[in-house]
């Protein structure tokens, strides 16, 4: 049973934050488009970001920031324009972004993080962006993260929010997280946005760390398309506005708060999978029987990132050789005489050999676990299509997520940018 209760409030539900999104006139389409965070006291910040080599300016500048500062005050993100690939301009945009914030807040400008997302290779319009600054500071409120959920996102077609309470030392401590995220999502991190909220108290290399743990077991196990992103950013801050005693060192307390910081980047990871582009359903990968965790994660997400367990998922075909052959090319060694595939409740293969099973009704598991989500609700996450892996006797077990590839991915991105 989890140690934690899930609440409302998301990104603002840990005490000490607030929250605002409003419209400045950054997309063409009109929708809201900018987004501040706030800590009402100096927070420490951790941050995982994108491994590709092209970069937008955003993440290049919150690196270079959080390794001389582990505190700050803000997060400001905007969308509709992905400021990467748009040169030495691009840094120049970034930082009159983060001085423009910081003076409608009266902080210093070292103390704003920044996020983008948008199209690559258009630089930020910067008279929208700063004319909005007023605006945006002043709808700053307690009650902010709904607003804040609504205008980081581009083409998604839900937000992703959630908050979770344990208690530490006898008081409530509270995580809460945003996250936007829909296309160009695939590990090292995805084309997505996350930003995390916390009240506890808690020592700058030690936070780090469980983010850069709970990122690995979350947003770095899901795909979309199979392409990362230039502005993957999941940026964390913690107040100590619970009042705990300061976690500084490995222990109970540190694995508790871990625990929950990892369940809610799961939670996130998972509705951006679900609202993958095009999508009818959400795929859940368990790989066991391996001889470590990391070698199970590979496996997990080289199955959930196969095109052809992706086409055969939403042409609700079970055709198990194509997970087999995923897991065969996931660059870890075992012994293929002992892998077992599941598909739900049905046994596909077993000690490498092919099973007798009912295929229709096997199409028909497919059918309704997707049908459950046909009717628009992409927030639902605990009704996934499940395919189970085994590969051995080892202890090492891992989960990664997905979804399936429609028609209606390639339609989305044929004409992204006309």
């Amino acid at each position: 049973m989890a140690d934690w209760q899930q609440i409302s409030g998301g990104i603002t539900a840990p005490k000490g934050y607030k929250a605002a999104g409003i419209t400045a006139g950054l997309k063409p389409s009109g929708l809201p488009d900018l987004t501040l965070i706030v800590s009402e006291v100096d927070a420490i910040a951790a941050g995982v970001f994108t491994t590709s080599q092209v970069r937008a300016a955003c993440v290049d500048y919150c690196r270079e920031r959080l390794q001389t500062k582990s505190t700050t005050r803000a997060i400001l993100c905007n969308a509709g324009q992905a400021n990467a690939a748009t040169g030495a301009q691009g840094m120049i945009d970034a930082l009159e972004s983060a001085q423009a914030v910081a003076q409608a807040l009266n902080i210093s400008s070292d103390m704003v993080l920044l996020a983008s997302t948008g199209v690559i290779g258009q630089r930020i319009k910067m008279d929208a962006l700063k004319s909005g600054i007023p605006n945006l500071v002043a709808s700053l409120s307690e009650t902010g993260s709904d607003a804040a959920a609504k205008s980081i996102v581009t083409t998604d077609l839900v937000t992703k929010s959630i908050a979770l309470e344990t208690t530490i030392g006898d008081r409530p401590v509270r995580i809460g997280g945003i996250a936007k995220g829909s296309g160009m999502i695939h590990p090292n991190m995805a084309t997505m946005l996350a930003f995390v909220t916390c009240d506890a108290a808690v020592s700058s290399h030690l936070w780090q760390q469980m983010l850069s743990r709970a990122a690995d077991r979350s947003f770095n196990q899901i795909t979309v398309d199979g392409d990362t992103s230039t502005n993957d950013s999941l940026i964390a801050l913690a107040n100590g506005q619970s009042r705990t005693p300061a976690i500084t060192e490995a222990g109970a307390e540190a694995d508790k708060l871990e625990a929950m910081l990892t369940e809610v980047c799961i939670h996130l990871a998972k509705a951006i999978a679900r609202d993958g582009e095009g999508a009818t359903c959400l795929i859940e990968v368990q790989v066991s029987g391996a001889s470590d965790d990391e070698s199970a994660r590979k496996v997990a997400r080289t199955i959930a990132g196969s095109s052809l367990v992706k086409s055969a998922i939403f042409g609700r075909d079970p055709n198990w050789g194509r997970i087999a052959g995923a897991a065969g090319r996931a660059d870890v060694i075992f012994d293929q005489e002992e892998l077992q595939i599941t598909l739900g409740e049905f046994v596909l293969l077993k000690d490498g050999q092919p099973q007798s099973f009912d295929r229709v009704a096997a199409n028909e598991y497919l059918k309704q676990q997707a049908a459950k989500n046909l009717d628009g609700d992409r927030q639902v996450l605990d009704q996934p299509v499940v395919i189970g892996v085994k590969i051995g006797n080892g202890s090492g077990s891992g989960k990664a997520w997905g979804c399936d590839l429609s028609y209606d991915y390639v339609k989305i991105n044929a004409e992204y940018t006309t």
